[in-house]
């Protein structure tokens, strides 16, 4: 089992979760986010001139527990429904899920993912 974390661009996130649902992953947790990369912040020009307009960014973090065999198919659409080419498109971070257990009927594991 692994547990997925990605943070993407606001904007793209339509097409994320149409992508997840296409590769069979309905199950999401999404969250708005803030953070900051290396754009550092993001510059605005007014009057001409530029100035800095934070150093925080609106980002979505979502988190998706798989069993192995998907997870390739979820980094796979994530990236490329996410992907703009443009620097800030996002991080994807999977981490071990050592154990799952579904609350309303005690099942554990990759049972309990679905």
């Amino acid at each position: 089992m692994k547990y997925i974390v990605a943070l993407i661009q606001p904007h793209k996130l339509d097409e994320v979760l149409k992508a997840l649902e296409d590769v069979q992953i309905p199950l999401v947790t999404v969250s708005t986010v803030l953070g900051r990369g290396r754009q550092k912040g993001v510059t605005e020009v007014y009057r001409g001139a530029a100035r800095e307009a934070g150093s925080l960014l609106k980002k979505v973090k979502l988190e998706i527990a798989v069993n192995e065999d998907f997870v390739e198919p979820a980094v796979r659409a994530i990236t490329q429904s996410a992907r703009t080419g443009e620097v800030g498109d996002g991080k994807i971070f999977i981490l071990d899920l050592v154990e799952t257990i579904r609350i309303r009927t005690s099942e554990r594991g990759g049972e309990a993912i679905g």
